[in-house]
């Protein structure tokens, strides 16, 4: 690895994925918020917006799915360490103009290591269960620009996305 390129912290010195020690950090208040959307027909927006789909209330079930899945990260990523979350919210966007759904999620803990992984997770299981309520009538729709926007605590400190 160049001197430029950050260690990959899942990896022993003889390249064996492990999961990473954290026992010694100092634990922090710690926040990450995430982002992504999912477009789709109008026709499929507009039944969301009605609160009208066969299956209920997309929306709602999606922000209990997303709220789940936050809680289960650990079980769904092999190196991840289970947290005490201490708070998730779950928003979704109605968009018209794009014919999407967007969802952020925003995780918090007081812990030895970050949410990213959690907060990544709400919204992937969010807007996968947008789709699996929806797909009898929209099965096109395509999921996009899943990110970290923001991260605080912990050693690295601050951070925020680019606006790219």
């Amino acid at each position: 690895m160049s001197p430029d390129t950050p260690e990959l912290t899942h990896f022993d010195a003889e390249g064996r994925a492990h999961m990473v020690d954290v026992g010694s950090k100092p634990a922090t208040h710690r926040v990450a918020t995430a982002r992504g959307s999912i477009r789709m027909e109008p026709q499929t927006l507009a039944v969301i917006a009605a609160g009208t789909a066969k299956k209920g209330d997309v929306i709602g079930i999606a922000r209990i799915a997303a709220i789940q899945a936050c809680k289960r990260t650990a079980d769904l990523v092999p190196l991840c360490h289970p947290l005490p979350i201490t708070h998730v919210a779950v928003d979704f966007e109605l968009d018209g103009a794009n014919n999407a759904v967007h969802c952020t999620a925003r995780v918090e803990t007081h812990g030895r290591t970050g949410v990213e992984m959690e907060a990544l997770t709400a919204v992937q299981i969010g807007l996968l269960t947008i789709y699996d309520m929806c797909k009898a009538t929209d099965r096109g729709m395509v999921m996009s620009d899943i990110r970290l926007l923001e991260k605080s605590g912990g050693k690295s400190g601050h951070w925020t996305a680019s606006k790219s």
